[in-house]
């Protein structure tokens, strides 16, 4: 499995991922305490998601039709300039609310079309037959650099400038983008000649006919974006839980989200190492959804230590299902439709997203936080029968495939 190419993605994906991680907590830190409001921190984290809003489905044919490994590179370089530029800006400015939110909102638009397009890309790195353990390798950097990272982002804060960590994300991110250099895959994008206005819009509708008539991708996809929106405001729920319950403390919330951290970076070894035969992807994905959403519900009901095991077992079977889907879903998807299809997604996504974390705060305020965790849950719940359960020839069908042709 481990080919060139990929060994290579890999290795850019760690340092990315290692530079994301030592900026997005000392930026997060950093606002609140120059500040001291939380409107004016959320505000620059939603600054940094309004391109996902949009931008998905504007870019998406470009990047179906263009070099990926290009964009990538070129969009990594420029992200790595951009931090370095911040990074002597800031050192002579100082604290700048207005100048961070617009840097929040351009790393946000880069940030918007790299994934797009590491996204569409990333599914042929991934040598034929290998398809799961390729998932189960990138699923599992994330959590890993994250538990890794987090104190260590923490302690750079209390010692170092703010300046002086841009500095550092900004060649971390060049040292990314000159791994990724070397990668051969450059094949699949279109080379059919001119490319004109009636040609962009009919590449956007074909995204949109693609999804209408594909069941099983819409049915996973609209649970996806329901479940993941629903996911974000339980997080908010059950932080204020957590800081209002007086036999609780935000360290042991920190505990909890380490469980399920630790679990998911178990089950993605797993998930390298068991190989879940195709015909079986379906079977276990609904029986992971089902338990994920009844230990949700029982979360906030149960002693401490029982909440520990509960996100331990939920982390674990989580990237479980994570795998599996996204080696179901990018292998049946055509290489000329990924990005357009994943744009859609996106969009979906951070729409959700917003409007769960708005549902969220309104009902934590007049039902209690027990009851909203249930309340969210149940339509998660609502959700796998609806999309998942029911129509399963037309889902069946999407997690027993082999890669598609390109």
């Amino acid at each position: 499995m481990w080919s060139k190419d990929f060994t290579l993605i890999t290795i850019g994906t760690i340092i990315s991922a290692i530079a994301g991680q030592t900026i997005s907590l000392p930026m997060s830190l950093m606002v609140f305490d120059e500040t001291g409001s939380t409107l004016l921190s959320a505000l620059l984290f939603i600054a940094g998601m309004i391109p996902s809003v949009v931008l998905p489905i504007l870019i998406a044919p470009l990047i179906d039709r263009y070099p990926k490994k290009r964009i990538i590179v070129g969009l990594d370089y420029l992200m790595g300039i951009l931090f370095l530029f911040i990074a002597y800006v800031v050192s002579i400015t100082g604290f700048k609310y207005s100048l961070y939110l617009f840097f929040s909102l351009i790393t946000g638009i880069i940030g918007t079309i790299y994934r797009l397009t590491y996204q569409a890309w990333f599914p042929d790195l991934i040598p034929v037959g290998f398809e799961q353990q390729g998932y189960a390798v990138s699923s599992s950097i994330y959590p890993t650099v994250m538990v890794i990272m987090s104190p260590i982002a923490a302690y750079l804060y209390e010692i170092l400038s703010i300046s002086t960590l841009f500095m550092i994300v900004g060649i971390l991110t060049i040292l990314a983008a000159t791994s990724e250099v070397l990668i051969t895959n450059i094949h699949n994008h279109q080379t059919d000649g001119k490319f004109d206005f009636e040609q962009y819009k009919a590449d956007i509708l074909g995204g949109f006919s693609f999804l209408k008539e594909e069941k099983g991708i819409r049915n996973i996809y609209t649970h996806m974006s329901i479940t993941n929106g629903v996911a974000f405001g339980f997080q908010l729920i059950v932080q204020a839980y957590f800081q209002t319950v007086s036999f609780l403390t935000v360290t042991m919330l920190a505990f909890l989200r380490s469980a399920e951290t630790v679990g998911r970076i178990i089950g993605g070894a797993v998930q390298y190492k068991v190989d879940v035969p195709p015909k079986r992807r379906y079977g276990i994905t609904k029986f992971v959804y089902i338990f994920y959403e009844i230990m949700d519900i029982i979360l906030l009901f149960t002693p401490y230590p029982l909440m520990v095991v509960n996100r331990f077992l939920c982390g674990f079977l989580g990237m479980t299902s994570a795998t599996l889907r996204e080696t179901s879903v990018q292998s049946y998807l055509p290489s000329n439709m990924r990005a357009k299809v994943n744009a859609v997604f996106n969009v979906s996504m951070a729409l959700s997203m917003i409007l769960f974390q708005i549902i969220t705060g309104f009902l934590g305020d007049q039902i209690g936080y027990r009851k909203v965790v249930v309340v969210m849950a149940g339509i998660s719940l609502l959700s796998i029968f609806i999309f998942i359960v029911i129509p399963s020839d037309e889902n069946r069908k999407v997690y027993e495939a082999a890669r598609a042709e390109n």
